[in-house]
């Protein structure tokens, strides 16, 4: 008797370890290919999340930096958003167990609250989307971090969301936008948006009624996604400002990393 429960429980432990190997296995290919490339980069420094906490970010994230860099405080466009819920300013930007860094409240295309080169880098997170001129956030994001700081940005994939019918925005129109100074009440592209929209992949928008309705009220909840980006779209962009572009991935989500000039 006594060796048939030791076998027992031989066989328990054992299913347990396949579990947990299976389980690490699932968990490392959830992760984008270059990342303990990636890791080695932000390991240890502090930077600003745009638009987060994300769960791009997080142990089971496509790139779980939360728990190896050393602090992360966050930037959020107001004191309420249908993601977050309430927020309040200060040192609440709780995104990681009990790491906790400080809570702006400010536009992503105005961080006028921090001065120039604070940070070791820049992390956002299906938010540049969401801005009606990217490049003005861009140059606000370099601004704010320190020469060789890091910018890294997850954009969704058309192809694989409510975006699918539209096209991708042209380079020379995010241009003219950053140039003629386009603020975050622009609704330029709301026809656009409500013929092309697939509701179907949309279940938060509800009925057609109620998305039109939701999309004039985009200076308040911001939802609507404003441009539709590729790699190639973000590698003008970064070429634009003299940003190094380190590593592209296009997957399921877009995703590059860039580097500031000395």
């Amino acid at each position: 008797m006594e060796k048939i429960r030791r076998t027992s429980q031989i066989d328990d432990n054992s299913r347990i370890k396949i579990s947990l190997k299976k389980l690490y296995i699932k968990i490392r290919e959830l992760r984008i290919s270059n990342y303990l490339y990636i890791e080695h980069l932000f390991k240890a420094k502090s930077g600003l999340e745009i638009g987060g906490p994300s769960k791009v970010f997080r142990n089971l994230g496509f790139i779980p930096l939360y728990k190896i860099i050393n602090r992360l405080d966050g930037c959020n466009f107001s004191n309420t958003t249908i993601w977050e819920g309430n927020i309040a300013t200060g040192e609440n930007y709780k995104y990681y167990k009990n790491k906790k860094g400080y809570q702006y409240v400010s536009e992503a295309t105005n961080l006028s609250l921090i001065p120039n080169s604070k940070y070791d880098f820049v992390i956002s997170s299906n938010c540049l989307e969401h801005v009606a001129n990217p490049l003005k956030a861009i140059q606000e994001w370099i601004r704010v971090i320190k020469n060789d700081g890091l910018i890294l940005i997850v954009l969704p994939n058309k192809n694989y969301c409510f975006d699918h019918y539209r096209p991708i925005t042209e380079f020379s129109h995010l241009l003219n936008d950053f140039q003629e100074n386009v603020n975050e009440e622009d609704l330029t592209h709301l026809e656009e948006i409500l013929k092309l929209h697939d509701l179907k992949l949309d279940k938060r928008a509800g009925g057609f009624d109620n998305f039109w309705k939701r999309s004039l009220s985009n200076i308040d909840n911001r939802t609507l996604h404003h441009h539709v980006f590729s790699i190639s779209l973000l590698a003008e962009i970064f070429n634009y400002f003299n940003i190094k572009i380190i590593l592209t991935h296009e997957g399921k989500e877009l995703t590059i990393l860039g580097m500031k000039p000395e």
